[in-house]
């Protein structure tokens, strides 16, 4: 059974208080992770993420690539003096070592099917020690997709690379922990975590939630505290973060 249906991905539906849970644990980790001290930083995430406001609210700049190919969240459009939007499709306008940490987040390396590509250009253009949060599909997300389809025959194939047909006739890329580590090292970047973005399941949450609205603060701080190192086991999506050799 998929573990949010594919109609609910998107954050709308039934699914309201799930996605309202996943979104504060998204803020939290982000605010964890960010640079003590005010840097420049690069959001990959074509501008549909909430990271470049929280991380400029923070005293950061950010550079924030858009896609080309969807229009930015009308919520979105309104950038701080601390946020530059830039339409491009690679890094080739950064020189390198110019940055001192990147964000990639809404899926754009699973969406993005050559993620080695991406990171490469990624690592060029970090300063050494900069770092990199990044979020991909998951297996378990990709395998319950195939089965919600009856694409059976597929769920028996053990390819290093797993492309995932969706309903809406996009592809996106879905990993294990271990390839997600592979992806990282292959870039010449080193680990520092890979873990669920989540691992409450949505019935949790919405059980939680219904029962007292105030309850909110105390899941995201649970999610965050249960969280295991390289646990692929559940969760739609595999978060990590990497850092630049000095």
């Amino acid at each position: 059974m998929l573990p949010i249906p594919a109609n609910e991905l998107n954050g709308s539906g039934a699914l309201g208080p799930y996605w309202t849970f996943y979104h504060a644990v998204v803020a939290e980790q982000l605010r964890q992770w960010l640079p003590d001290r005010p840097s420049l930083l690069l959001d990959l995430s074509g501008g549909r993420g909430r990271g470049p406001a929280q991380a400029a609210r923070a005293g950061h700049r950010v550079i924030e690539v858009l896609d080309f190919r969807k229009p930015a969240e009308p919520w979105l459009r309104d950038a701080s003096d601390r946020i530059q939007k830039v339409r491009a499709d690679d890094l080739g306008f950064l020189p390198d070592g110019s940055v001192d940490a990147v964000i990639a987040e809404e899926r754009v390396l699973s969406v993005e099917i050559m993620t080695e590509s991406v990171l490469e250009d990624v690592f060029r253009v970090l300063k050494p020690g900069g770092r990199v949060l990044m979020c991909v599909d998951s297996l378990v997300l990709g395998m319950a997709i195939l089965a919600e389809q009856n694409y059976w025959a597929h769920l028996c194939q053990t390819g290093e690379v797993m492309l995932i047909p969706w309903p809406d006739g996009s592809i996106t890329r879905c990993f294990t922990s271990g390839q997600v580590r592979e992806l990282i090292t292959g870039a010449g970047l080193e680990v520092e975590w890979i873990r669920p973005r989540t691992v409450l399941s949505p019935s949790t949450v919405d059980h939680v939630l219904g029962s007292d609205s105030r309850s909110l603060a105390w899941l995201v701080r649970t999610e965050l505290e249960t969280q295991s190192d390289d646990d692929d086991t559940v969760g739609i999506h595999l978060v990590a973060s990497a850092r630049k050799p000095l």
